[in-house]
């Protein structure tokens, strides 16, 4: 198999892998975490590990928990941060703070979160995320600032999107081009609009649509959706001509799957699955991550999320499911796993879709706001209800 690497500005990955953020997961402990076990099991760090999405005006605003959730470890590079956003304003200030602070080597904007609690405006509408590109002057208008903010320095713009906003109301396509007219280095297409949120099956052909659309450009388009497998990666690329993959719900419990999906790309032998004894180690150092940057009582209620992913498909029963949902102290952790630490019990369907499905849902808009894809006005309030991440 070819190599396959992944330039985005300055920034060149002999991966073209990348970790996509997602709340209350990707913080840097897990990013440590997905590294560390790549290069434990590739000998490597590839990959471009991206940290959980914040809301620009809350950077701006100097909210305390934002710049928590923008902390990288000693050893992490790329820092690859990602920008909610809805206001060209804010967009250019939390960019420019960025490159001013030496906060991080790369700037992604979200324009692909479907959960409505994220994206509504004042008036309960679902105006930013997905809903954004459909304004394209304003769309535009929020790249070039960030772009602008940026410049002359070697942080690169990267721009992630749905297939718009419905099945009548594609956006994909014009949102590209603008993003490479506005001066993105990639954009990143996942593969279903926001009335499916999760649900269903992402529809690659419209990555491959995407690709030939931009294909003058010579700007990257990236994949997401549906990558569950180091051979998933390898099919979406095969599949759509996209430059790399962006992996999310996948990784859930998973955070080996790097190691093999960058392992796949790169032509070398794919890592075997983790028994669960293997497994009970990575959850501990987990926990040991988690207790360093937020202290062990944080750390204990945030990991327990994680058990039912981690757990998938292992025959462990539901008295150490239960044990594990109420640890309360690493000493709690370490006793419930002590009987499983040399298991080599090997997970079943541990590739099967994970994490968030649930159904379509009908995206409520603002009032008028699909009456002119010109307008440039801010939505008021998009960016205030989430100012603390």
């Amino acid at each position: 198999m070819t190599t396959v690497s992944l330039t985005i500005g300055s920034i060149k990955l002999a991966s073209p892998v990348i970790l996509a953020p997602m709340a209350g997961v990707t913080n840097v402990a897990f990013r440590t975490l997905c590294r560390e076990q790549e290069l434990a099991k590739t000998g490597t760090v590839s990959g471009l590990y991206v940290c959980e999405m914040i809301t620009a005006r809350a950077l701006v605003e100097g909210n305390e928990k934002t710049r928590h959730m923008t902390t990288f470890g000693p050893d992490e590079h790329p820092r690859s941060l990602q920008f909610y956003t809805t206001d060209p304003e804010y967009t250019y200030k939390a960019a420019r703070m960025v490159a001013d602070n030496n906060l991080a080597d790369h700037i992604d904007m979200n324009f692909g979160c479907p959960v409505p609690k994220v994206t509504l405006d004042r008036g309960g509408a679902e105006a930013g995320g997905p809903a954004l590109p459909y304004k394209r002057r304003l769309f535009g208008n929020i790249v070039a600032a960030a772009v602008k903010a940026v410049a002359g320095t070697n942080i690169p713009i990267t721009v992630k999107f749905r297939i718009g906003i419905d099945d009548d109301h594609h956006t994909h396509l014009d949102a590209g081009r603008i993003a490479a007219a506005e001066g993105a280095a990639a954009v990143a297409l996942h593969a279903r609009t926001a009335a499916q949120r999760y649900s269903g099956t992402a529809d690659w052909s419209q990555i491959a649509a995407l690709k030939e659309h931009l294909a003058d450009t010579g700007i990257p388009v990236l994949g997401n959706g549906d990558i569950f497998q180091a051979t998933d990666a390898q099919k979406m690329m095969t599949e759509t001509g996209c430059d790399g993959v962006v992996v999310g719900r996948g990784c859930l419990g998973r955070p080996w799957l790097f190691a093999e999906l960058s392992a796949a790309l790169r032509g070398v032998d794919i890592p075997p699955e983790p028994t669960l004894g293997e497994v009970t180690g990575i959850i501990l150092r987990h926990a040991e991550l988690l207790t360093h940057y937020d202290g062990e009582d944080k750390a204990c209620r945030d990991l327990r999320k994680h058990m039912g992913w981690y757990l998938r498909g292992f025959p462990v029963g539901g008295s150490l499911r239960a044990q594990l949902s109420a640890i309360k102290t690493l000493a709690d952790l370490r006793a419930a796993l002590e009987p499983w630490r040399e298991s080599p019990a090997l997970a079943t369907d541990a590739d099967g879709v994970r994490g968030r499905q649930g159904s379509p849902a009908k995206v409520i808009l603002p009032e008028g706001w699909l009456d002119d894809p010109e307008d440039e006005t801010v939505p008021e309030g998009a960016d205030i209800m989430h100012s603390g991440g």
